[in-house]
C-alpha cells in the first residue's frame, strides 16, 4: 500500500466539478498495472485490467470532495462563497483557506465574527474569505468569481495507526479502487476490472452514472466511507457498530446485491478479516446508487472505510481499515473472476 500516493491524492485540491488535476495523477498511477485507460467528458478516469475479459466488474471511488466556490468578490475585497456539495458552513469559520486560480493557490482566511458566532444557523452565503485584498480590483488580480475553495489543511498523524486530513471523504475511496485492482492484477485476476475514480459525487452523482453506462459490467461495488459510531455524538444505534480500525464496513440495503454481500463475507472469512456491517433500508447515498439504475439494474455492493468527522476539515481514518480493504477487494476480485467462469450469477430467486 502507497501511503505516500494517498497523501499527494489528499494534498490536492478537488472541489466537485474541479478534479482535472488530481484525475491526472490517479492516471499516472494506473498506468503502472492498467492494459487500458479512458477518460470522459464528465472527467472521469478509469483504468482497465484485462479489457478483453468476457466479464467486467466496475469499482468506484469517488475522488472529489465538499468545498466552496466563489461566487461574488465585493468592493472592499472579500470574496464571497456558496457550497459544493454537503458542507456545514459553521465548521469553516475562522479557518485557513485556499483559493485555486488557474492552477495557482492564494491563502486566505474564513472572516469571522462575534455576530456570525450568535446566529442559530450558518449559511455558506454567510461566509467571507479574506485573501489580504484591500479593493476588488485588487482581488480581482489574484482571483475570479468560479474559482474553488478548500480548507487549507494537511496530513497528519495520529495514534494508533490514525491520520487526519479533509477529504478522507472519498480520497480513500479512490486509492483503494486503484490499489485493489493492482494487487488483483499481480494476483492472477482474470475477471475485467474497471477501476473508476469518479467525478461529481459529492454534487449530481454524475460520474458513477457515465462510467456505469460507458462500461455496463456485469457487476460494481462503490467504494466509501461511513459513519464511524465511536466519535463522540454518534450512536450504534442509527445504522449499526462501526469502530475505527474494526475493518471493512458491508452495507444491507435494498439496493445491494444480497449475493455479492455473502462473496464478500466469505471471502474475509477465509482472509481471517474483521468485517463491521451497517444498515441502510433504502438509498446508500454512495456512487453505488447511482450504478444500480443504470441499464437493467446492475448488482452492486457497498464496501465502506470507517470515518470520524464526516464532510469536516479534520476527518479521521485509519491506516489499518484502508489496508484491509485493499485486502479484501483484490482476493474478492480473484474469487469472482474463477466464480465467473463457472457460472455464477447475482439473482437471488
Amino acid at each position: 500500500m502507497n501511503r505516500e500516493f494517498l497523501k499527494d491524492l489528499l494534498s490536492t485540491p478537488s472541489i466537485s466539478g474541479y478534479e482535472d488535476a488530481i484525475q491526472q495523477k490517479a492516471l499516472d498511477f494506473g498506468k503502472d498495472f492498467a492494459h487500458a485507460q479512458h477518460t470522459d467528458p464528465s472527467g472521469n478516469a478509469i483504468s482497465v485490467v484485462n479489457p478483453d475479459a468476457e466479464h467486467k466488474i466496475l469499482l468506484c471511488g469517488h475522488i472529489d470532495e465538499i468545498g466552496f466556490v466563489v461566487t461574488h468578490i465585493d468592493s472592499s475585497g472579500l470574496l464571497h462563497l456558496t457550497g459544493a456539495g454537503g458542507v456545514r458552513p459553521r465548521l469553516y469559520l475562522g479557518s485557513p483557506v485556499q483559493v485555486w486560480h488557474e492552477g495557482t493557490m492564494v491563502s486566505g482566511v474564513i472572516a469571522t465574527s462575534s455576530d456570525l458566532l450568535k446566529k442559530d444557523k450558518t449559511e455558506a452565503s454567510d461566509l467571507l474569505v479574506d485573501i489580504g485584498a484591500v479593493s476588488k480590483e485588487e482581488a480581482q488580480k489574484a482571483v475570479s468569481v468560479g474559482d474553488p475553495v478548500c480548507a487549507d489543511v494537511q496530513v497528519r498523524e495520529l495514534l494508533n495507526d490514525c491520520f487526519t486530513c479533509r477529504a478522507l471523504d472519498d480520497r480513500t475511496g479512490a486509492f483503494v479502487v486503484l490499489e485493489a485492482a493492482k494487487e488483483a492484477a499481480k494476483q492472477g485476476a482474470s475477471i475485467g476490472i474497471y477501476a473508476a475514480t469518479t467525478v461529481g459525487e459529492e454534487t449530481s452523482g454524475r460520474g458513477a452514472y457515465y462510467a456505469a453506462t460507458r462500461v455496463l459490467p456485469d457487476c460494481a461495488i462503490a467504494v466509501d466511507v461511513t459513519w464511524a459510531s465511536d466519535a463522540p455524538g454518534t450512536s450504534p444505534n442509527d445504522t449499526g457498530e462501526v469502530k475505527l480500525g474494526g475493518g471493512p464496513v458491508l452495507c444491507i440495503a435494498s439496493v445491494v446485491n444480497k449475493k455479492m454481500n455473502a462473496l464478500l463475507r466469505e471471502t474475509a472469512e477465509e482472509l481471517q478479516l474483521d468485517l463491521q456491517w451497517e444498515v441502510a433500508t433504502g438509498r446508500t447515498g454512495t456512487d453505488g446508487d447511482t450504478v444500480n439504475r443504470v441499464g437493467e439494474g446492475i448488482p452492486m455492493a457497498l464496501v465502506s472505510i470507517p470515518l470520524r468527522y464526516m464532510h469536516s476539515s479534520v476527518e479521521v481514518g485509519s491506516w489499518k481499515d484502508i489496508e484491509n480493504c485493499i485486502h479484501l477487494l483484490s482476493a474478492f476480485l480473484v474469487r469472482l473472476s474463477q466464480e465467473m467462469d463457472k457460472g455464477f450469477h447475482f439473482c437471488t430467486i
